[in-house]
């Protein structure tokens, strides 16, 4: 019976179960059908912390579906508050991991930026994230419950709900392919967040085979290639993947994505001083530009980190680099670092040790 199957673990966790499988459980406990749409309510739309939390449904239930089952929910463990209003969280995971996730104001939009993973595999070499190792992949409803808490402080301090969503954060999103598209199913859904796709952004540092992957699932979310640089040599210094995922072969995936899905891709480049932000530096973006179906560029001010050999540009150079993309027909935004007072950088929080 479900019910045994269900006991005979430990304590398995409830957001891993369907509506349909919740409905069971009630059913094999000789409890109303109606409940398991009660505590479905609770986990993805109320998003309850705990079964405590659950204040409709009765002290002995709530008691009873904590003994036979776990609800491992994030924590906010820290919380920043910069002065241009972004607010920065360091979450507390069930087993004792942080991560973190940015709640970015503006007048048009409110945005959450996410995690993926605990640490990185990756090691960009200008990302705080990329110091520390990956210890293991968020589940789905860790990163649900991000999207939730920041919700949350969205209409707290703003008095709106979130109006995007951008996997920016911690990790790369096509490492933990799986549970990212259940969480953006469920962050999508109906019986979950409800938040169309369309503004929800996952951020990828270019791993080929997968974003081929993402036209194969014909995926509706937005993509956006982390670039950073328009030649190889380059890349290769400052993201080591790109020596398995060159820039020929992520043009092909791209145009691959294109062709299944018709959704157009975003690049991202983050100007480093003397670096990648020369004329040249510009002319093979345009390059690139030209070969994929792209909306944008977002074109980034670096936030330092420490231990890093990377500065941002003086503004002029910041200004000719957009003058000659914008010359040459190319959709370019600048994207001015938000959270300059507080650790802004991705991974910055989650790796301090000191309060």
């Amino acid at each position: 019976m479900y019910f045994c199957r269900m006991i005979s673990s430990q304590q398995p966790n409830i957001r891993n179960l369907s509506l349909d499988e919740v409905q069971n459980y009630f059913a094999e406990i000789g409890d109303k059908k109606f409940r398991a749409k009660q505590v479905y309510e609770w986990l993805w739309q109320k998003h309850a912390g705990s079964f405590e939390a659950m204040t409709n449904l009765s002290k002995e239930l709530r008691i009873k579906l904590a003994e036979h089952f776990s609800l491992p929910a994030l924590t906010i463990n820290t919380t920043q508050h910069s002065a241009d209003g972004t607010v920065k969280s360091r979450f507390k995971t069930f087993d004792d991991h942080f991560i973190e996730g940015v709640l970015i104001p503006t007048e048009e939009r409110k945005t959450a930026c996410v995690s993926s993973q605990i640490g990185c595999s990756l090691s960009c070499t200008f990302c705080a994230t990329g110091k520390m190792e990956r210890e293991r992949n968020l589940t789905f409803d860790e990163i649900y419950d991000q999207v939730a808490l920041i919700n949350q402080q969205s209409e707290k301090i703003y008095e709106r709900r979130l109006t995007n969503i951008v996997f920016m954060g911690m990790g790369e999103p096509l490492l933990n392919y799986n549970n990212v598209l259940r969480a953006i199913d469920k962050i999508s859904a109906e019986d979950g967040m409800g938040m169309s796709q369309r503004r929800i952004t996952v951020s990828t540092a270019g791993v080929a085979k997968m974003i081929k992957k993402l036209g194969d699932d014909k995926v509706r979310f937005k993509l956006a290639l982390s670039l950073h640089a328009g030649n190889d040599k380059k890349r290769n210094q400052i993201m080591p993947i790109n020596e398995s995922n060159n820039i020929k072969a992520l043009i092909e995936a791209l145009n691959y994505f294109y062709k299944q899905t018709q959704n157009e891709v975003t690049f991202e480049y983050i100007l480093f001083r003397n670096f990648n932000d020369s004329q040249k530096d510009a002319e093979e973006l345009v390059k690139i530009y030209r070969q994929v179906p792209a909306d944008l560029v977002n074109i980034i001010e670096y936030n330092p980190i420490d231990g890093a050999r990377f500065a941002k540009p003086d503004e002029e150079t910041i200004e000719n680099f957009m003058k000659f993309l914008e010359s040459n027909r190319v959709n370019a935004r600048l994207r001015r670092s938000r959270g300059k007072d507080i650790d802004a950088a991705c991974g910055q929080l989650a790796n301090k040790d000191n309060f």
